[in-house]
Formats: C-alpha cells, structure tokens, sequence
C-alpha cells in the first residue's frame, strides 16, 4: 500500500461529515473525537483498515486545501526571575540561562515525584502484604477451631503454585459461610494495591490555582503574589508595565477580570475613568444589537448566521456552561455583531472559540463557586449584559491584532504556518525530517493550532493561564504563539518519532494526550516558548540554512 493511499483514505475518512457526531478533525472540540478514528484506536495494536489504492488528487493552492476540510475552522520561585525579564531585550545567555533553571527545576521536581510515589506504593504493599497474612493466620487459626482444616497435599499445593490464591479452600462449596472466595479475595488484594488516583480536574474551575495535583490551596507564594496585583491595581494610575511584567507568570483568578480588561486596553489606566468607559462601552454594544441583530434573516446575512448557529453548540460540547440555551444566544450575539461590523473577514469558523476564555473570566467577576455547571440564569440581568459586552470588546481587541488569520485565504495563517516549519528544521531536525519522510504537511496539523490559537489542543483552564501571558507579552497573540506553537510540538518529539506512518502521525497531532494539563505544564511550555523567541525572533538568519 502506498503513502499516497493510505492518505488518500485519511483525509477521505476524517474530512466527511460523520452523522452524530459533534466535530470532524479540523473543528474537533478537546478532546478531538471521531467514532471512526475512536473505533480504530481502541483497538490495542489494530492498523486502520487498508485504504483503497489510488493516487490522490494533491492541494495545489491554500483554497483547495481549505475547501476539502470541513471544519478548518507556577512551577518555582525561578518562575519569577524569568517572567520579570519578559518584555527586556536582555543578553541571550541571560535569558536562555533563567529559562533552563525553570525547566531544569521541573525536571527535578517531575523525577523527585515518580521517586516518592514508587517509595509509598512500595511500603503500601507491604503493609498489605503483612495484613494479608495476619489475616491467613487468624483465618487457618478458626478454620482449626471449626475442625475445617484442609490436607496436607491441598495445603502444600496451594502454597507452592503461583496461579493460586494462598488462602484456596477445596472448594467454594466447602468455603466457610461468609468468607470471601478466593477468587474474590485476589481482586480484593489487587484493588487495594493500586496506587491512589489524584483528584480529576475540573475542565475549567479553579484555573487560576489548578494544578495537575488536583490541590487547590494558596500556597504563601501565590497569596504574596495576588497582593502584589491589589497594591498594583488599587493605585490611581495603574502601571501597565509592570502589571505585564507581574502578568506574566499567571494572574490570580480573583483580580483576572480587571487585569485582563487593562491588559488589552479596553479599559483605562486611570482608574477615575474606568466607570464610565466600562458603561459607554457596554451601551454601545447594546445599541450594536439594537441596530444589527434583526438584520441576521436578511437574506444577505443567512449565510453568515446561519454558520454561526451551527458552530456554537460545537463550542466546548463537553462543558455543561456552554450548552445553557441563554448562553448559546450570548455567543451568537457576539459573533454576528463581530462579522457585521468586520465585513472583510466576516465571520470565520473558529473565531467561536475565542469566545469562551473571556467569557468564563466575566463570569468569575460575579461567582465563587465552579464555574464548569453554573446556572448563568441565576446571574441578574444587569450582570449577564455585562459579562457579554465585555467579552465582545476584549474579544474584538484580540482580533484586531491578528486579523489578518481570517481574511480571504487567511494568508496570516499561512505566513506562521511557514514559519513554524522553518523555526522547528532549526530547533529539531529529527522531528522536521520525520514529518518529511512520512509526508506529513505542517499545515495539515498547525493550521488548527493557529486558527484556534491551541484551544482545541489543550483544556480550557489551560488556555486562560496561556492567554496571561499572551496578554502580558508584547504581540502575545501574533507574534509569541508562533514560539509556543514551535515548542508544544517539540514537547511530543518522542511519540512523534515512535510513529512510522502518515495516518498514526495525524492521528497523534490531533489527538495530543493533554487532558490532565495543568498550570504547571503551560508555565513549562512558556519557559520554552520564551527561550526560543529570544534565540530567534531578532536573528531570522537563524531560520535558514
């Protein structure tokens, strides 16, 4: 079979619409899910069905490509001496020095880990080992009471094979009443042997402190830090600067709000003008919807709405948030008024997405509890308006930097698709040549991660302790992505290069195992990102041979 077939039958499978199914490869919501692709990979060491040979017709410009894609549309104090320096031109060696000790730190404390967890495991069992056989002897001990007592060959047997259970009577039938069979006791004992499960995260509550140990305490770090924001944001002119600088190692959830609204100037630094702006803003939009939002049956705006409406229920499909009836209406009115005032874009599948970040802060403004099955209908009225005005504006200054990503033909997307291929030659050339000798094309797998910004690659709480930083750092959104993108495909070097074809590499790259992610994994991707963007974003001779 050749590559050209089994590709053929790839994109033939994963680009068709699939009935029931809520996604197809380049729109799939995290976790990316496809009944066929699901049928294939739960079947341990089972390829996928043989393709039908043949050659397949090759995109031979970006609208074809488009056109046959359905849906293209804090880890130690170290931490803080290296996002300090974020927006300073400083020495390489400085900066490259600061952004290994992050991950050289993680490394020690991820190794530190597996040591401790192995050492506990270990002396579990042999607590359980030694009540096990306190109980054997407390067992053969009333069995000798009730006169039960098996045969000196029984009783050697059972001792000496390896596939029986110490504690094997001659039967089950001559089990004394009310004793576990044995059968039932070796399930017992390894059930009580498993190492204990961490906590599952919540796809979206407690980003702010979340971390892959599932423990949501303040540490004395994180309180001096959210303290440090307070005094920050409590002066009469707040100094964005240094609110970037502070910003950029993770914001607390209980002063995200505010900061993400300076962070990308919708709102003031002076705080006396901060009410007033936040209500002729929101009035404005108010009067978008008054003026547009009866115009979405026009038949020249079905189109637009229409596509609309059928991408916001494929927004996050697995958070309960976002399936509210109110909230749906919310994005939808969010994202007609977006394409209506943007007519040389218009609305792009995909630009959805960048809703719900904002959208999820907002609401934090207002609760305390989890955020993942909150009823927003208990919100009053006043609140919901302005949780949806401000994700509008602060949404809208985000694509006014990278709009270019959803003109005709997107060329934004194109031009950073390029260049992640020409920045990973440079930093991984055993990744690079893998992708070529497999036939793999970056735009087949990063045009998502640029469109989407890595949302449909990472969970949400992810995304918010991503978008910090892209917040805080200069071109965070367009230019600094870039970086990230390179080093998040970096991080998958090893199962990249464990695949040996065309269908098992996409397959991964759409479907990368980051589930489980936590602060502690994006502030490691950061350090990374940050590294290479001081090695190559002032040298673009680097990129070339």
């Amino acid at each position: 079979m050749s590559s050209d077939g089994n590709k053929k039958q790839f994109w033939k499978r994963n680009t068709a619409k699939v009935p029931g199914s809520i996604q197809h490869v380049y729109g799939a919501q995290h976790p990316p899910f496809d009944p066929l692709l699901h049928a294939n990979l739960i079947k341990a060491g089972n390829k996928p069905p043989p393709a039908t040979p043949g050659k397949p017709k090759k995109a031979t410009t970006f609208q074809e490509f488009e056109s046959i894609t359905s849906d293209a549309w804090d880890v130690g104090d170290d931490d803080d001496e290296l996002l300090a320096m974020a927006a300073q031109n400083l020495n390489i060696e400085v900066v490259m020095e600061t952004a290994n000790k992050v991950i050289e730190n993680h490394s020690k404390q991820q190794e530190k880990q597996r040591q401790d967890d192995t050492t506990e495991l270990e002396q579990r069992e042999e607590e359980e080992v030694a009540e096990d056989e306190e109980e054997d002897e407390e067992d053969e001990e009333d069995r000798v009471e009730e006169g039960d007592v098996t045969s000196p060959e029984l009783s050697f047997a059972s001792q000496s094979s390896p596939y029986t259970d110490s504690r094997l009577v001659k039967s089950h039938s001559e089990a004394p009443i009310g004793s576990p069979k044995a059968g039932e006791h070796a399930a017992l004992h390894r059930q009580r042997s498993l190492p204990h499960r961490p906590p599952v995260i919540p796809l979206v509550a407690r980003m702010a402190d979340q971390n892959t140990s599932g423990t949501p305490a303040m540490t004395e770090r994180e309180a001096s830090r959210l303290d440090k924001f307070k005094q920050l944001l409590a002066g009469p002119n707040t100094d964005l600067e240094e609110l970037r600088k502070l910003s950029w190692s993770g914001i607390p959830r209980q002063v995200r709000p505010i900061t993400w609204k300076l962070l990308s100037g919708y709102l003031p630094a002076n705080a006396e003008r901060r009410d007033s702006v936040l209500q002729r803003k929101r009035q404005e939009y108010f009067g978008f919807i008054q003026q547009y939002y009866d115009s979405r049956n026009d038949e020249h705006h079905q189109d637009t709405y229409r596509q609309i409406h059928i991408d916001i229920p494929r927004t996050n499909p697995l958070i309960p948030l976002f399936q509210q009836a109110s909230v749906q209406e919310i994005f939808e009115r969010i994202l007609f008024i977006w394409a209506i005032r943007h007519p040389a874009s218009g609305y792009v599948q995909g630009i959805n997405d960048l809703v719900t970040p904002f959208f999820v802060v907002y609401v934090f403004e207002y609760i305390e509890e989890e955020v993942e099955n909150f009823d927003v209908s208990s919100l009053q009225e006043e609140a919901l308006r302005n949780i949806e005005a401000d994700s509008f504006w602060c949404m809208s200054k985000l694509l006014d930097g990278i709009q270019d990503n959803y003109t005709f033909a997107q060329p934004g997307i194109q031009r950073k698709v390029k260049a992640l291929e020409e920045l990973v030659s440079r930093i991984d050339e055993s990744v690079h040549r893998h992708m070529q000798q497999y036939e793999v094309e970056y735009l087949q797998f990063a045009f998502r991660w640029m469109n989407n910004l890595l949302m449909r690659e990472l969970p949400l709480r992810c995304t918010i302790r991503l978008w910090d930083t892209y917040q805080a750092e200069p071109e965070g959104f367009s230019h600094f992505h870039l970086y990230v993108c390179a080093a998040f495909l970096v991080r998958w070097r090893k199962e990249i290069l464990e695949e040996r074809d065309f269908q098992g590499l996409m397959i991964l790259l759409q479907n990368l195992p980051t589930m489980h992610w936590g602060n502690e994994e994006v502030s490691v991707l950061l350090a990374e990102a940050y590294r290479l963007k001081f090695a190559f974003a002032d040298a673009p001779n680097h990129y070339k041979r």
